[in-house]
This record gives structure tokens, C-alpha cells and sequence, in this order.
């Protein structure tokens, strides 16, 4: 079943984001921006978070949660911590979300409109995997250009 393959795809992923996190040797680090990259892994962070709570969570589970994308991109020095706890929630309400939603679910239309036209739900749960996978990679890359290792 593809739920049970995105589940854990989906946790593998926010496990690295939070392993990459938990590398960085300076807190404040995962704040710093240098050159053209304009986010830093703390926003990046923040914004998987915000992304994967509203389209998984308050979509598919039902999960009260209001996202503000402008601060997912603004706000600065979060505690690490606050993050990795924010990671591992939201690993929860994504598994939470997944656990029930049968190949059936998977080929109706996602509920709403997100990309450039409608899509499945299968369809749009692979981009957010990827659109994850997509970040944990920015992620990386950032933390060894800032900590040049």
C-alpha cells in the first residue's frame, strides 16, 4: 500500500532534517544566510514543518492547524530544540493522517488546489515527499557551507 511507503518515507526524511539540525555545531548557525542562499535551515525547517501540517495534517487528518507561510520564512533563532519537537510532531500527525487512507483515497482528487491544476492525492502526497526530499538537500548543503565541513 502507498500510505504505508509514504509513512515511511515521509519519516526517514524529517529524521535527517532533524539528524542535520542536531550536526550543526553552533545553534546560531542554522540561522546564517552567505551569498545568494537566501534561507536559512532554521526557516527551511519551519517551512517543511508548516508545509507538511497543513497539506497532510489539516487536509488528511483533520488536524486543527493554522499555518502563517510569511513566517516560516521571517521568523529567526528558534530554539533548535523547539524545531526538533515541532519535526517529531509533526512525524506523528503525518503517520496519524497516513495510517487509514486506503489506495481508494490515493487516486481521489487531492481536496485542494495547490499546484498549477487539480491532482490526485497520491499524485500530490509524492511531490510533498519530494518537495521534503528537495529541502533536507538545501539543508545539508547549507549546514557544510556554513560550517565549511
Amino acid at each position: 500500500m502507498l500510505s504505508n511507503t509514504l509513512i515511511s518515507l515521509f519519516e526517514r526524511d524529517l529524521n535527517k532534517v532533524i539528524d542535520e539540525l542536531n550536526l550543526y555545531q553552533s545553534e546560531s548557525n542554522i540561522w546564517q544566510v552567505e551569498g545568494n542562499i537566501s534561507n536559512s535551515a532554521g526557516n527551511l525547517a519551519l517551512h517543511l514543518v508548516g508545509n507538511l501540517k497543513t497539506y497532510i495534517g489539516k487536509e488528511i487528518g483533520k488536524f486543527d492547524y493554522v499555518r502563517n507561510r510569511d513566517l516560516e520564512f521571517s521568523d529567526k533563532n528558534v530554539l533548535r530544540e523547539k524545531i526538533v519537537v515541532d519535526l517529531r510532531n509533526t512525524i506523528v500527525i503525518i503517520k496519524d493522517s497516513l495510517k487509514s487512507v486506503s489506495d481508494d483515497d490515493l487516486k481521489k482528487e487531492y481536496p485542494l488546489l495547490v499546484l498549477s491544476g487539480k491532482t490526485s492525492t497520491e499524485y500530490f502526497l509524492v511531490h510533498l515527499a519530494t518537495h521534503l526530499n528537495y529541502h533536507l538537500g538545501q539543508i545539508n548543503y547549507h549546514r557544510r557551507l556554513i560550517e565549511k565541513y
